[in-house]
């Protein structure tokens, strides 16, 4: 069964920066992602990465501010988040595709969910 918990949302003023960390167990994905949008409504993709080649992928909108990265292991991975904007402002989402599926990048289907952490960034 798969099971993905993120941690380290929180509130921050426009500017700072936040890293979010989501585990995965009882999976063995080769593609992780992150995503943002409102509880209970569509979500966007912002970054994703491949698990063990570590090539990363993402939105344009966060581009140059955001990092993902993954842990030695591949069970972990990370969204550094630096030069907060208002507008990042959204319930963030950990992702995994399923390991049968080829390919990595954003605009693909990604199959299990974590429960989602918020990020506020006040102006």
């Amino acid at each position: 069964q798969v099971r993905l918990v993120e941690s380290g949302g929180g509130s921050v003023q426009a500017g700072g920066s936040l890293r979010l960390s989501c585990t995965a167990s009882g999976y063995a994905t080769k593609c992780m992602g992150w995503f943002r949008g409102p509880p209970g409504k569509g979500r966007d993709g912002v970054a994703a990465i491949e698990i063990g080649g570590g090539s990363t992928y993402y939105a344009d909108s966060v581009k140059g501010r955001f990092t993902t990265s993954q842990d030695n292991a591949g069970n972990t991975v990370y969204l550094q988040m630096n030069n907060l904007k208002p507008e990042d402002t959204a319930m963030y989402y950990c992702a995994v595709r399923d390991k049968s599926r080829t390919g990595c990048r954003l605009g693909l289907g990604f199959h299990y969910w974590g429960q989602g952490t918020q990020v506020t960034v006040s102006a």
